[in-house]
């Protein structure tokens, strides 16, 4: 793997899950970590976790869904961490239910939290990869950014929205410089499947842990810079969609 020196990636939903494997992953191919999560003390452990390899990383706590704060705190993040080369936009929830029956609370927490709040922070980290004409986003979408499933409508929906925004994204900053990467894993085995806000039932030893997610991450995201995979589709060789 390409080990980098000096630079820095930020990554959503870094407590736990894809989010944290990834701040592993990155961590281990040298770079600085920014954390950013709703929960404290769970990102000061994966902080605790990145010394221990002889890493550096540092946190914030944050709640996505209150989007007119993304700006002003990411910028001052950005102070204490560094310039962003890698922006990861991986925070997000999942809600199953006939969309006949979705309350529309649910449906409004859901879009902010998987669409708006990655548009808020792309915008926040935007201005700094555009001066120095270098940076790489990645957001993290899902298969269901590609293809629909019954009773994960309202996911769907912000996912294919997501995808939008990232291909479109990806024409719009190339000129810059900067590349965009629509990253697509199938299912995979992380405490999602536990939240109160899904049920369903399956095989959880099928899918892709997390830390199969973070390593094609790092090594697409570590290809030379004029090289870029604008979207990766990683599946489980199992059968679980």
């Amino acid at each position: 793997m390409t080990r980098v020196k000096g630079q820095s990636a930020l990554i959503t939903g870094a407590s736990r899950g894809i989010g944290r494997a990834s701040a592993i992953a990155f961590a281990k191919a040298g770079y600085r970590i920014g954390l950013i999560s709703r929960n404290q003390s769970a990102l000061e452990a994966v902080a605790q976790e990145i010394h221990h390899l002889g890493g550096e990383a540092v946190v914030m706590a944050m709640d996505l869904t209150e989007v007119s704060q993304i700006p002003q705190r990411l910028t001052a993040f950005q102070a204490e961490l560094g310039e962003v080369e890698v922006l990861v936009n991986n925070a997000g929830m999942a809600y199953t239910g006939a969309l006949a029956e979705m309350p529309l609370e649910q449906w409004q927490q859901l879009m902010t939290l998987n669409l708006t709040s990655v548009f808020q922070c792309i915008q926040s980290i935007l201005p700094q990869m555009r001066h120095r004409q270098r940076g790489t986003i990645v957001n993290v979408i899902s298969v269901a950014g590609k293809q629909a499933f019954p009773d994960w409508g309202a996911y769907c929906a912000s996912k294919f929205g997501l995808m939008g925004l990232t291909k479109s994204l990806a024409q719009e900053e190339r000129t810059h410089g900067i590349r965009v990467i629509a990253f697509c894993p199938g299912a995979v085995n992380t405490p999602l499947w536990d939240t109160d806000t899904v049920d369903a039932d399956f095989d959880r030893a099928a899918m892709l842990t997390p830390s199969d997610v973070a390593q094609a991450m790092v090594q697409t995201v570590t290809l030379p810079h004029h090289a870029v995979v604008e979207e990766i589709v990683l599946m489980p060789n199992a059968g679980t969609f």
